[in-house]
């Protein structure tokens, strides 16, 4: 009987939570360029009616970029990109009145320092800074 209490209240609650209407999207990007080779998180977030926020995945947001590909919410942008920025578009699926698209750079010079190993930090070394030599 506690089991089946506790089950309908959790199902209530997240029913409440999904019940509420989705106003708008928004990008909350945790960077202000995207890196070639990696696949960078692309953040949207659900403005509901009652004014909280939710985060979204691509099982509620379509993503889209004609040059380049998506995997989930990571935008794949390859090593030998060449161009100097995208346009993702994302579509909320339950209605797809909703939608955002933004322009996003691409990162055009290389990370200032190179992130210690563990073997480093074990041994008390300290990276060397990367002047602007080309690493791979």
């Amino acid at each position: 009987m506690k089991k089946a209490l506790l089950i309908v209240i959790v199902l209530f609650s997240a029913s409440s939570l999904f019940s509420q209407k989705v106003d708008s999207i928004y990008f909350h990007l945790y960077t202000d360029s995207l890196k070639k080779g990696q696949h960078n998180y692309i953040n949207v977030d659900a403005k509901l009616s009652n004014g909280k926020w939710l985060p979204l995945t691509a099982k509620e947001v379509l993503f889209s970029c004609p040059s380049a590909t998506f995997e989930g919410n990571e935008l794949k942008i390859p090593f030998d990109f060449k161009e100097e920025k995208v346009s993702v578009k994302a579509v909320f699926k339950n209605n797809p009145s909703i939608w955002i698209e933004r322009t996003i750079w691409i990162k055009k010079k290389p990370d200032d320092e190179i992130l210690p190993t563990k073997d480093d930090i074990m041994n008390g070394k300290t990276p060397k800074k990367n002047k602007g030599k080309n690493r791979n």
